[in-house]
C-alpha cells in the first residue's frame, strides 16, 4: 500500500511570493521509493496523497526586521512609520541594525520628502537629530501596525480547522505547493501530507507534517533613479507605464543576472541560503528588471530552461519580445537546459525585429586554428580558444522618431550586441581575441547600413585592459602588458587589433563637465582615472568593473543614466548577491537619443 516515508522543505524559511515545494518521499505498493506525486485524479492502487497548508496563528503577531528579515523587530523609524510607502522599511531588530543602515536609510527619507515638499521641514529636523531619535521601541503585540503588501495576494477561502492552547490553524492551501502571502508574514506555516483512500476519502495512518520558521517579507531592491547627464533642457514625461522618458529617446538595460548553476553556496556563503535559492532570486530579479521599464533589455547568464519557462513568458506579459542565444556546449557537460546564454528583449510598442545574428566564438576559434596554427599545435590551440562564449546581435527598427515627422522618410534602425566574454582572468589573449572578433563582425554590419550601435554585456575585463582599450580607443598600445600573454601568436601583428567604430562607454557621461545638475555624488562612484564605475561586480573576494554599455558616439547621445550603487550600502550584507540584490553584478541602464547623421 502507498505510504509516506518522509517529507522536508529545501529551505525552512518561507518568503512572501516564493513558492514552497516540499520534498515528499513515498513507498509505492511495489515497495519501491519515489518522489512522484500521487494526486486524487490519478490514484495508485486506490490511494492518493492529500496535502494541506495551515497558517499557525497565535494572539501575538511578530514584526520582522526590514534589514535582517529572519530577526524580530524591536525598533521602528518614526519618520517611516507615518508614511504608508515606507512602513515596510521602518522596522529594525536592534539599535546597531538601525545605525549601520542609517546612511542607506536616510535616502528613503530624502526621496519621500522630494515627493511631498511640505514634509521638508520635518525631514530636516529628523535628519539633523541623528539616527538615535529616529528609533522608538516597539511595544505590545504590534498587531495594530500593518506591513506593506509584498505583492499580489492569491485568494484562497480560509477556514479555521483547529484550535490548540491559544493557537489557531487556518487552512491556506490545499495543493502540494504553496506561495506565502503578505497575510502570512510573522507566522509559522504547517505542511501536512497524508495517504487517503480514493473511494472513502478517509485518511490512512497519521499525517506527516512540517513546521516552517516564520514567514518573512520579500526584501526588494531600493529604487534607483535615472539621472540626467546631457545638460540640455529636455523635458521628461511619464508615459502610460510610468516610465520617465523624453520624446524620441529610448532606454537600454544590461545585466548579468547570475545563473542558478553559478550561484553556489560555496562561492557565496555570506548570502543567506533562502536569498540564494532560485525561487527567491528569480522573483526578485524579475521584479527588478520589470521595474526598470527599459525599452531594450540585455541579460547575460540566462539559463536555457529559465529563459523558456520564466523570463520569456513573464516579460511577454509586460510587452516584450524575446530573442536568445545559448552558449555552445562543447565545453560544458550535463543537461543542455542548464547551459546559460544571452537574452535580448525589446518592447513591441517601441521596436520591431529586423534581423538577428548569432556569434559563436568557438566556430571562429576553429577557423582561426585552421588558418594560422601548425597542425602539431592545433589541439593545444583549440583547448585554449574554445571557451563556449557567444554574442547575440539584434537589428531593431524604431517605431518612434526624434521629430513628430521625419522628412527623410528613412527607417530608424538600431543594432544591439549582447555578449558575455570569457571569465578566466589568465586568458587575456582569449578575451582580447573574442572582443576583436565581435567588433569586426559589427564593423561588417556598420558597413552595410548607416546604423547606430550599442554593445552591451559582461566583458569580464577591467577598465584599462587591452580589451577595454580596443573597445573605446579603437586600438591597443603595442606595449600594453596584456599583449605579453599570447602563447599562440593570435594577437600578432598588433597593428591588426583595430576597429573603426566610434565607441564610447555610456557611464563616462557621469564625469563630463556639465553645469547645475548636481552630479557630485554620482561622480564619487566613478573611478576618475578610468572614467568608468568603481565597480559593477562586487563579491567578498572581488570588486571591480566588468560590465559596460558602449555606444557609437556619432549616432547616439546619452540623455540619462541609472544611478550607481555605493559600496558601503552593499557591504552591510557583506557583498553581492544579497537579500536585496539577487546577482553578483549590478544592472546598468542608459537613456539614448538618436542624433541626425551628417550628410555625406
Amino acid at each position: 500500500m502507498l505510504s509516506v516515508i518522509r517529507v522536508h522543505l529545501p529551505s525552512e524559511i518561507p518568503i512572501v511570493g516564493c513558492e514552497l515545494t516540499p520534498y515528499v518521499l513515498v513507498r509505492r505498493p511495489d515497495k519501491t521509493a519515489a518522489t512522484d506525486d500521487v494526486p486524487e485524479s490519478a490514484p495508485l492502487d486506490g490511494y492518493f496523497l492529500r496535502y494541506r497548508w495551515y497558517r499557525v496563528q497565535s494572539d501575538k503577531k511578530v514584526t520582522i526586521c526590514s534589514v535582517h528579515p529572519t530577526e524580530q523587530a524591536t525598533l521602528q523609524c518614526v519618520f517611516c512609520s507615518k508614511r504608508r510607502s515606507l512602513v515596510a522599511k521602518s522596522y529594525h531588530c536592534s539599535p546597531k541594525c538601525f545605525t549601520d543602515a542609517w546612511q542607506h536609510h536616510k535616502t528613503l527619507h530624502e526621496r519621500a520628502a522630494a515627493e511631498n515638499g511640505n514634509e521638508e521641514d520635518e525631514l530636516t529636523r529628523f535628519n539633523s537629530t541623528g539616527s538615535g531619535v529616529l528609533a522608538s521601541t516597539l511595544s505590545g503585540s504590534m498587531s495594530n501596525l500593518t506591513l506593506a503588501n509584498n505583492g499580489p495576494t492569491p485568494f484562497y477561502p480560509s477556514s479555521i480547522t483547529q484550535k490548540n492552547g491559544g493557537e489557531t490553524l487556518i487552512e491556506v492551501g490545499g495543493c502540494k505547493t504553496y506561495t506565502p502571502t503578505a497575510d502570512d508574514i510573522g507566522y509559522v506555516l504547517k505542511f501536512e501530507c497524508v495517504v487517503a483512500n480514493a473511494e472513502t476519502k478517509q485518511f490512512v495512518g497519521h499525517p506527516s507534517t512540517i513546521l516552517t520558521s516564520r514567514v518573512i517579507p520579500a526584501p526588494s531592491p531600493s529604487p534607483r533613479r535615472l539621472i540626467p547627464v546631457n545638460g540640455a533642457d529636455v523635458m521628461s514625461h511619464l508615459d502610460q507605464d510610468g516610465r520617465i522618458q523624453s520624446a524620441g529617446s529610448f532606454t537600454v538595460l544590461s545585466y548579468n543576472i547570475l545563473s542558478d548553476t553559478s550561484a553556489s553556496s560555496d562561492l557565496y556563503s555570506y548570502c543567506p541560503p533562502w536569498a540564494l535559492s532560485w525561487p527567491y532570486r528569480r522573483q526578485n530579479l524579475l521584479r527588478e528588471i520589470v521595474g526598470y521599464r527599459a525599452d531594450v533589455v540585455c541579460l547575460q547568464e540566462v539559463q536555457s530552461d529559465h529563459f523558456h519557462e520564466i523570463f520569456a513568458p513573464e516579460l511577454d506579459k509586460h510587452g516584450y519580445q524575446a530573442l536568445y542565444k545559448r552558449k555552445t556546449n562543447e565545453v560544458l557537460s550535463g543537461s543542455t537546459s542548464a547551459i546559460d546564454g544571452c537574452a535580448t528583449f525589446f518592447r513591441r510598442d517601441r521596436f520591431s525585429h529586423v534581423k538577428k545574428y548569432d556569434v559563436e566564438f568557438n566556430k571562429a576559434a576553429q577557423s582561426l586554428t585552421e588558418a594560422i596554427i601548425p597542425p602539431t599545435q592545433k589541439r593545444t590551440a583549440l583547448n585554449r580558444l574554445v571557451k563556449d562564449n557567444i554574442a547575440l546581435i539584434v537589428v531593431l527598427e524604431a517605431k518612434f522618431g526624434n521629430q513628430p515627422t521625419d522628412p527623410s522618410g528613412k527607417r530608424q534602425l538600431i543594432c544591439v550586441a549582447n555578449t558575455h566574454v570569457n571569465v578566466q582572468q589568465e586568458l587575456k589573449d582569449v578575451k582580447l581575441w573574442q572582443v576583436h572578433t565581435l567588433l569586426k563582425g559589427l564593423e561588417k554590419i556598420a558597413a552595410s547600413a548607416d546604423i547606430p550601435m550599442l554593445v552591451c554585456g559582461d566583458f569580464n575585463t577591467l577598465p584599462g585592459s587591452a580589451a577595454h582599450s580596443l573597445l573605446v580607443r579603437g586600438k591597443v598600445d603595442p606595449l600594453h602588458p596584456d599583449l605579453l600573454v599570447d602563447p599562440l601568436g593570435i594577437l600578432r601583428p598588433h597593428t591588426k587589433l583595430t576597429h573603426q567604430l566610434p565607441l564610447v562607454s555610456a557611464y563616462t557621461s557621469f564625469v563630463r563637465p556639465v553645469m547645475g545638475l548636481g552630479l557630485e555624488q554620482h561622480r564619487r562612484r566613478m573611478d576618475l582615472n578610468t572614467n568608468e564605475p568603481l565597480f559593477t561586480n562586487c563579491t567578498r573576494e572581488f570588486i571591480g568593473t566588468h560590465d559596460y554599455i558602449f555606444y557609437t558616439a556619432d549616432t547616439l547621445m546619452v540623455e540619462s543614466l541609472l544611478e550607481l550603487l555605493d559600496e558601503d550600502g552593499l557591504r552591510k550584507d557583506t557583498a553581492l548577491p544579497s537579500p536585496e540584490w539577487s546577482s553578483n553584478h549590478i544592472a546598468l541602464l542608459a537613456e539614448f537619443r538618436c542624433m541626425p547623421r551628417a550628410r555625406r
